[in-house]
């Protein structure tokens, strides 16, 4: 954990020698940040630095430099973007770490005001990138990065692609000219869906909400930016109109004129209700969608502001009063593989004890195996650990610097930690997973929760309470294990009588006869739903031969691409998958084989059924189910090309069309004929 700034005292050379060195770093941290958008450190062990910068210079003045961090906002400005000079400066905030720092602030206020209490607005400190917005006669003209307080990059081409600026004021007087200040954020979910498509693209990915923000405002090309999830808050104003009293009106004002604004900004009347704004808004924090690192206080009163004044970089009547770090650095002991209900194999941290967020953090997730390697995390590294809430422990970056002393790059194990199944990684994919889905303890519930369902095997009474009785007593391991169960031992379970017993075990039996595509389809093969089930029981006709297939035989059927051929190839080679399947089989588990013709087509290829109305002898899932693996087409609406409409009781409008068009209209007992000459075993 980083230290506090330096409280011992330093002759002056010492000092001038401490102060070079604390600029330096902090410049190379601004580069990084700022242009890199490579940061190497936490966002608390930078405020410590230039804390200590800042109390160094207060007690030397003659070592301030028109150079120093302390002098200005930002970093320098990166290439390709022209520079723009504010015509007021835009300046940072001075920072309150804890509530005694609040408090001598608000004492000096109330001693310059010389009144009792001051009316201070509190706002949510949002974390991203501050921008300027300028207007002439209502329309944006101007938009520019805050810089380095004087001056900033153009980015008004990118500005205009963020859907909450508006390129024109709503209002039918808008004022000659206008600058906004506001804040350009990127939301959690944003972030988290921007730096997935990065990752599926073999792109670097970004550190935070905060740093994708500021890189995606500030790319060359327009459109990249414009499909960036990018939002816009007003925080301020430039502006001569002189009816506005307060800060409050003029985030009213600006609300009016189309601008976003926090809708959490409160006034409080004294210090308390300025403490009482921060544990809330810090209670808040974790629920919201975007970042916020702090609140910001600034003086209600615009004319107690002017009086106010500002010092060398920040203004005397704001002030931002911090959160709690929730980032800290500690060591990375090893790295453990857990197994997911989906069988996705997940690496995670164990660290050296650290209190960040709140709450001590032993363990932190890592996501997976490319995300180690993009960081570039070993065990025995320091690496900074991120906390927001309840949001599970993330390491974010390792900060090692002695390549000489580190570990040998961690690798994925090849077979599952549970169940010793191989375990594959689709190329191009993150996400490396077990195979053997019907045996893998840790995915045993989840496994048997599909394989009984009402698309799969149909096993009615299963439900989730069941299946975790079973599997936390011991009773069923596997699928198989379902058609081993007996009355005696279902009474056995809470809440299960004689009648419910006799009713599950009814079921299980009646599950016995099957078709294929329903137990293609529960077997839980990944990414073989129930249309691309039915598409392989239709092309193949058993399950031996959909098993012995190679991907590019499997590649030939319809709806089955190379990723999905690859689960399957690699579900029907390992072993334990297919012992579970001959263990289903010896146990009476059958379905009947689709019949197929001479030619090797399906007797209804070709042909298009449209499905309305209520059927009496079966649901129409599965009767679309039986007609798509008899080879026909199974749509929503009718068409001249309709080969008929099969009706129900009640049908709807898609019976009048079919009349218009002249359209066959069969009814149920004409499906079931169709369905009994193709599949006599599976129609009674």
């Amino acid at each position: 954990m980083v230290s506090g700034p330096a409280s011992e005292k330093f002759a002056p050379e010492d000092a001038r020698q401490r102060a070079d060195a604390l600029r330096s770093e902090i410049t190379e941290h601004n580069h990084r940040y700022y242009v890199l958008n490579d940061p190497t450190v936490s966002d608390q062990h930078y405020d410590v630095l230039l804390r200590e910068l800042e109390a160094l210079e207060t007690e030397y003045p003659s070592l301030i430099t028109p150079e120093s961090p302390t002098q200005r906002v930002g970093a320098k400005l990166g290439e390709g973007f022209q520079s723009v000079r504010h015509q007021v400066p835009m300046l940072s905030l001075a920072n309150a770490f804890n509530d005694d720092e609040v408090l001598a602030w608000y004492a000096r206020l109330k001693d310059a005001l010389d009144q009792e209490t001051v009316d201070v607005i509190a706002e949510p400190k949002l974390d991203g990138l501050a921008v300027s917005l300028r207007y002439i006669e209502g329309h944006l003209q101007q938009g520019a990065t805050r810089g380095d307080g004087t001056e900033g990059e153009d980015v008004t081409q990118n500005v205009r692609t963020i859907r909450s600026i508006p390129l024109q004021l709503r209002t039918h007087t808008p004022p000659a000219e206008l600058e906004v200040r506001g804040e350009i954020v990127m939301t959690r979910s944003g972030f988290r869906r921007l730096n997935e498509h990065l990752g599926e693209a073999g792109q670097k990915l970004f550190v935070n909400p905060r740093n994708a923000a500021a890189g995606s405002l500030r790319q060359l090309d327009p459109a990249i930016t414009a499909k960036r999830p990018l939002q816009f808050y007003a925080y301020g104003a430039v502006t001569t109109n002189t009816q506005l009293t307060t800060q409050y009106a003029v985030y009213q004002w600006l609300q009016e004129l189309g601008f976003p604004i926090s809708s959490d900004i409160t006034v409080a009347k004294d210090l308390s209700g300025l403490l009482s704004a921060h544990k809330q808004f810090l209670r808040l924090r974790d629920q919201l969608d975007h970042d916020i690192d702090g609140v910001v206080y600034k003086v209600n009163d615009l004319s107690a502001q002017d009086e106010l004044g500002f010092v060398s970089r920040a203004p005397r009547w704001a002030l931002a009063h911090k959160f709690p770090a929730q980032e800290e650095v500690t060591r990375l002991l090893g790295i453990d593989v857990q197994v997911g209900r989906t069988g996705a194999l997940t690496p995670v941290g164990r660290l050296e004890p650290v209190f960040v967020g709140g709450v001590t953090v032993t363990n932190a997730t890592l996501h997976n195996a490319d995300e180690i390697k993009r960081k570039d995390v070993r065990p025995g590294d320091q690496v900074v650990v991120r906390r927001a809430g309840d949001v599970i422990p993330e390491i974010v970056r390792s900060i090692n610097t002695d390549q000489a002393k580190r570990s040998d790059p961690w690798k994925m194990p090849t077979e599952c930690p549970e169940c010793g199944s191989a375990v594959e990684q689709i190329e191009g994919q993150a996400a490396v997973r077990c195979t053997g889905g019907l045996v893998c303890p840790a995915q045993r519930k989840r496994a048997l929760e599909h394989f009984v369902s009402r698309t799969a095997m149909n096993i009615d009474g299963l439900g989730t309470q069941v299946i975790n009785q079973l599997v936390d007593e011991g009773l069923v391991q596997t699928p198989a294990d379902l058609y081993r169960l007996d009355k005696e031992t279902l009474m056995g379970l809470e809440r299960m009588g004689d009648k419910s017993a006799q009713n599950l075990i009814d079921a299980i039996d009646q599950s016995r006869k099957t078709q294929l595509d329903r137990l293609l389809f529960a077997l839980g093969i990944r990414e073989v739903g129930a249309v691309t089930a039915t598409a392989l029981a239709s092309h193949f006709g058993t399950l031996e031969a959909i098993a012995a297939s190679d991907a590019q035989t499997l590649e030939s059927v319809p709806d089955v691409g190379p990723i999905v051929a690859h689960h399957i190839v690699a579900f029907f080679n390992e072993r334990h998958n297919q012992e579970v399947i001959e263990d289903l089989q010896a146990l009476g588990v059958e379905y009947a084989p689709v019949e197929r013709h001479e030619s090797g087509e399906l007797p209804l290829n070709g042909q298009t059924y449209v499905l309305t109305g209520r059927l009496e002898s079966m649901d129409r899932s599965a009767a679309k189910r039986a007609l798509e693996t008899l080879g026909a087409k199974v749509t929503g609406s009718v068409s001249a090309k309709t080969t008929g409409l099969i009706s129900g009781a009640e049908p709807g409008s898609k019976y009048q069309k079919a009349e218009s068009l002249k359209v066959p209209i069969l009814g149920e007992e004409a499906l079931l004929d169709l369905l009994r000459t193709h599949m006599p075993d599976t129609v009674e």
